[in-house]
């Protein structure tokens, strides 16, 4: 007889105890993936009903207060249009906070649409002229951390060249090269010396938020010719894929903007 652990009556057991011991496994992890989107939902639910129109109540109660006095008190206007302005970015980053842990928003065509959205009130307000370029028609998802960090250096980035690159134009492209996602920002301002940058310019926080994702950033500028700035976060860690997700990958939509010269 052959030992018992070789005999077909065990080998079929253990096999069975090992199928149910991964099925309830897997189910476990799909119990608490579930329960995870029910926190973020919900969490996203309580920051835009209640803490949302908090702030939308301050911005606009101050805006009445402000339109009321005048010009009779300059000094009390002053504060009030602090309060005003103190509320509305304050009330801008609640939204980017809600739409960072929304689990309907995981997609990469709603961070396209955020940034593009972001592009279309920034730039042309300052006069510049824009054109952002995306993949469309893809269903790849990815993590809120990864959304943040990379939304972030999008507007970090969009924000010095509003108040630093001194431009008529610049020219936004996200794409997928390999196994990265490159988010390339160039615009034709005053360039600047990237060995001579003070910290206020923000490249420190870009690199740090790129190394946090496992990624790079590359700035490439010259005075007088214009800034280029590459940013390439690594997705295989990162991103889910649906199904169909690499059938398209060069697909692209174009978004043109412009402001007044």
């Amino acid at each position: 007889m052959p030992p018992l652990w070789q005999r077909w009556w065990f080998v079929t057991a253990a096999a069975v105890a090992l199928l149910l011991v991964g099925h309830a496994v897997h189910r476990n992890r799909v119990r608490r993936l579930l329960e995870l989107e029910r926190v973020r939902t919900r969490i996203a639910a309580d920051l835009h009903d209640d803490i949302g129109s908090s702030l939308s109540q301050i911005s606009i109660l101050s805006e009445v207060l402000r339109t009321q006095l005048g010009a009779q008190e300059t000094a009390v206007s002053g504060i009030i249009s602090l309060i005003n302005r103190v509320s509305h970015e304050a009330l801008d980053s609640m939204g980017d906070i809600v739409w960072v842990i929304n689990p309907r928003q995981d997609h990469l065509s709603d961070l396209v649409r955020r940034m593009r959205r972001a592009a279309s009130e920034i730039l042309p307000a300052s006069g510049i002229q824009f054109t952002f370029s995306a993949p469309a028609g893809h269903g790849l998802r990815l993590g809120p951390d990864t959304r943040r960090q990379l939304y972030l250096m999008f507007k970090e980035t969009i924000n010095n060249i509003v108040r630093h690159a001194r431009c008529a134009r610049a020219d936004i492209e996200l794409k997928l090269e390999g196994p990265s996602l490159a988010l390339v920002i160039a615009d034709n301002g005053d360039g600047f010396d990237p060995n001579q940058v003070s910290d206020g310019n923000g490249l420190v926080s870009l690199q740090r938020r790129a190394r946090a994702l496992g990624g790079e950033i590359v700035v490439s500028s010259r005075r007088g010719e214009g800034t280029t700035v590459t940013i390439k976060i690594p997705y295989g860690h990162h991103w889910r894929f649906g199904s169909g997700d690499r059938q398209r990958p060069h697909d692209a939509t174009t978004t043109r903007g412009s402001g007044s010269p």
